[in-house]
């Protein structure tokens, strides 16, 4: 079976953030549903509408060309990427549609083997897999429509954090760099293993450990990178210390972008979110990776204070690598500022 060709693929290939805004800023005012609690104005990871006083849907989609080689493997990253905005808004997956473009007249087995891919990822997330909607095209591309539900008194929110709160993420960061140096053969093959079973693992575990503790907001860190869904959570009425030492990272994410192996996505990150951060002698790399677009990227969780460190530690004895990153502020005149500690 032939290999993928990936070129701008997973989270890299989403439009850049400043973009996007500036078109949804433009689109017309709907009429108002009570019942729409979330809604795109949010700016939050999914949509979230109610049914009853005790059940509200959750919805979103997501899909992107490939980042791995291997059909099978790029298909897990992508459900599980999919899957994400679910747990993001403390949700529970009930099912899922494919969305998938694909030229028809490539090997079809590489199709058959993307959509075994993505059913493992949905089966292992409790949903099923409903349906979907394929059309032929130049390019691979592959996703998920995803329905879930949730308590209307228990949403995560991305924005409804507060000061004092710390900040917890529970996946390392990199995933874009070491993805694009692979590419090009400048990393190793041990290194994208670790990226891959990073992308592959679904935030299912991290939502369900952290349900036992009081979440004041929460996001999914994809493709506006770490800065990038950092600056949504503080939504213009708060700020925050990030301290970067702290912070979970391949190593070798490190040493690639010391060597300028480093994304568009992430400049396009840097450009939009750069003006509300401040970098308080924090080196280059460091910063490439705060701002690289993340694939099936680890939640961002704000939680109270003193439950903080119960938090991590049974994150970390489910083997998760998460830690305390930074804490939420009063509002300041810089949004977010980075320290070395």
């Amino acid at each position: 079976m032939e290999k993928l060709y990936c070129k701008g693929g997973g989270c890299t290939a989403k439009l850049g953030a400043g973009i996007l805004s500036h078109i949804l800023e433009r689109l017309p005012k709907q009429n108002f549903d009570e019942n729409l609690i979330i809604g795109f104005d949010a700016k939050d990871d999914a949509a979230v509408y109610k049914l009853t006083e005790d059940v509200a849907f959750v919805q979103t989609l997501d899909f992107f060309p490939p980042m791995v080689e291997d059909p099978y493997t790029f298909g897990q990253i992508a459900a599980a990427n999919a899957l994400s905005d679910i747990y993001a808004m403390g949700g529970e997956v009930k099912t899922a549609l494919n969305i998938v473009c694909f030229p028809q007249n490539s090997d079809l087995n590489q199709l058959g083997e993307i959509m075994r891919g993505g059913l493992e990822k949905v089966k292992e997330a409790g949903g099923v897999l409903a349906g979907g909607h394929s059309i032929d095209d130049v390019d691979v591309k592959y996703g998920l429509s995803v329905t879930g539900v949730v308590n209307p008194k228990k949403i995560y929110s991305n924005n409804t954090g507060k000061p004092g709160d710390k900040l917890i993420l529970t996946k390392k960061l990199g995933v874009g760099i070491i993805c694009t140096a692979a590419r090009i053969g400048e990393t190793d093959e041990e290194t994208l293993n670790e990226a891959i079973d990073s992308m592959k693992t679904l935030n299912k575990y991290a939502c369900e450990i952290s349900k036992k503790y009081n979440i004041h907001a929460c996001t999914d860190i994809t493709g506006f990178g770490f800065l990038g869904h950092l600056l949504e959570m503080m939504d213009n009425d708060k700020s925050c210390e990030i301290f970067a030492s702290q912070i979970p990272v391949f190593e070798k994410a490190k040493a690639l972008a010391d060597e300028f192996l480093i994304t568009a996505g992430g400049q396009r990150n840097r450009n939009h979110v750069g003006d509300n951060v401040e970098f308080d002698n924090i080196a280059f790399a460091m910063e490439e990776i705060l701002f690289d677009p993340q694939t099936s990227g680890g939640l961002l969780l704000a939680v109270d204070k003193d439950e903080a460190n119960l938090l991590v530690e049974e994150l970390r004895k489910a083997n998760m690598p998460a830690a305390i990153v930074g804490e939420i502020k009063e509002k300041e005149n810089t949004t977010i500022k980075v320290v070395n500690k």
